[in-house]
């Protein structure tokens, strides 16, 4: 049986289950393993882990903690809560009509990106003149339908994770400050500084960047220099601002100041790095890589949800849900008629009622003629139907974003 337990539970002839954090974030070659010394449980405290998983069947066991479905429906319910009570963002266009640009806007946005890497490795100073003009036309997308490109993103070649990652982060954190209600100067600074917050990573070499399979400690290391070696680059680019230098710093470091490289409090954080660093965890662990499986953008927000007990600012993490719903526009979800779909807008005003690509049955086991479905609206008016739960591709072996946007 998998339990959650606090970190003063943890004894050694315990099996940890999940660390319960982005791999980034703590120093073990595997995220599961027996814990066979004092030094063991040390290591994870030194982590700044404060909550795990552990598996009954192959340590010991806590018998009044709370299981992991326990947990799991504990987490959901206060979220659903929270969904209740918010607005979603304001949508001026449809998903189909935005899509081509957004296509655009992505190719040109992962080009500038894979340039600057490699003039970052070459020692040749950043352009902000390049980089400006792609952080307005991703801000004009968002504006225009923040579905569109965000969900065209959460499709990542693995070869091209770090490049499309950066453009993410910048897509994501420029969605999140508009629905935050920031004025446009600082969310163009916001922008630039998603855009180039990975720079560092340049300098890693492709051996440890792209190693398929955990890090050895000494690679763990040269990962972790990517904040400070990013810095060092962009200090040196005329022009750059304040914000861009501060995400790029900072984005990893942690509210309960377990994070790198200055191992700051959360007051001590600034305001736009606690939300980049909310926005790179979040595409970090949705996205497939060499070595893991992402998550579903819906089990992402939740563990993101988990994690602001201490990682996050609690507070910024529910702004971001009210920004990209509960439902995650690319998320596949069940509907209570049997039905798959792949959530395309959220509602104006209930992130529980999404705009639906219906496409499949699980009565039938087989596909059967796309539609969209308005879940805010009754039957026959286009809906008359409700979301039971998020549900995972692999499960009914289908790609929803085949069907993310239909023809008009």
């Amino acid at each position: 049986m998998i339990k959650k337990i606090g970190i003063r539970q943890l004894k050694v002839g315990m099996y940890v289950h999940d660390l319960s954090c982005h791999w980034m974030d703590h120093p073990f070659v595997r995220n599961q393993l027996m814990i066979t010394s004092d030094e063991e449980i040390r290591k994870v405290i030194d982590a700044g882990i404060h909550e795990l998983y552990i598996d009954t069947s192959k340590g010991l066991d806590v018998p009044d903690a709370p299981t992991a479905e326990e947990t799991k429906a504990t987490l959901e319910h206060a979220m659903l809560d929270f969904a209740k009570r918010q607005p979603a963002p304001v949508i001026r266009v449809s998903v189909a009509e935005e899509m081509a640009r957004a296509v655009q806007v992505k190719n040109q946005a992962h080009q500038l990106v894979r340039t600057v890497m490699h003039d970052a490795r070459l020692g040749k100073a950043i352009e902000l003149d390049q980089v400006e003009p792609v952080v307005q036309n991703i801000t004009e997308s968002i504006l225009r339908n923040p579905g569109a490109l965000t969900g065209l993103l959460r499709i990542k070649n693995k070869d091209d994770y770090t490049f499309l990652h950066s453009v993410s982060v910048c897509t994501l954190l420029v969605a999140f400050c508009r629905s935050a209600g920031m004025d446009t100067e600082l969310t163009r600074q916001a922008g630039l500084g998603g855009l180039l917050h990975d720079t560092g990573k340049a300098l890693v070499p492709d051996e440890v960047l792209n190693k398929p399979g955990r890090l050895t400690d000494e690679e763990f290391d040269v990962i972790r220099k990517h904040p400070k070696d990013g810095y060092a680059i962009l200090l040196k680019t005329p022009g750059v601002g304040d914000i861009p230098l501060d995400i790029t710093l900072h984005h990893h470091e942690r509210m309960d100041g377990s994070g790198y490289p200055d191992k700051l409090p959360g007051e001590q954080i600034s305001t736009l790095a606690q939300m980049a660093a909310i926005v790179d965890v979040y595409d970090a662990i949705t996205a497939d890589r060499c070595y893991h499986k992402g998550m579903s953008a819906a089990e992402a927000l939740r563990k993101i949800f988990e994690w602001s007990k201490f990682h996050f600012n609690p507070q910024h993490v529910q702004s971001f849900m009210r920004c990209v719903g509960i439902y995650p526009v690319g998320t596949l979800v069940l509907l209570e008629s049997g039905r798959l779909g792949v959530v395309t807008e959220p509602h104006e005003t209930n992130l529980l009622a999404p705009k639906v690509n219906v496409f499949f049955s699980t009565k039938s086991n087989t596909y059967i003629k796309p539609i969209q479905v308005d879940l805010s609206r009754p039957l026959g008016m286009g809906g008359g139907d409700k979301i039971v739960s998020h549900q995972s591709p692999e499960k009914w072996r289908v790609d929803p974003m085949k069907f993310f946007s239909l023809a008009a």
